[in-house]
């Protein structure tokens, strides 16, 4: 199997413009699953606090993450959230090998 590559981060939102972000989300999230080598793509709130945003993504290789940034949903996204997020945490991991648990 060639490495996969897995993103996993928290993003600190505006908890006031949740509702916003959440739409935002669920149209990137549907948009980002229908590409050619996204295997995961998925963000999900918090259960303790509500200006917080967990992103979870996996990914053929590095040819389909930059195609992820450079389509027009991923444009719209940052346009959507802009003023919204005030932070991030992300990280990219290259992944050799996996087993179910």
């Amino acid at each position: 199997m060639a490495n996969m590559l897995v993103i996993n981060g928290v993003l600190t939102i505006d908890p006031a413009r949740r509702a916003d972000l959440v739409t935002a989300a669920l149209t990137m999230m549907a948009a980002s699953q229908a590409e050619a080598g996204c295997h995961r793509y998925v963000f999900t709130a918090d259960l303790e606090r509500d200006d917080i945003v967990h992103i979870s993504e996996k990914w053929t290789d590095q040819a389909a993450l930059d195609a992820h940034f450079a389509t027009v949903h991923m444009a719209d996204f940052r346009k959507a959230i802009a003023g919204g997020v005030k932070g991030s945490d992300v990280y990219k991991y290259e992944v050799s090998s996996e087993s179910k648990m």
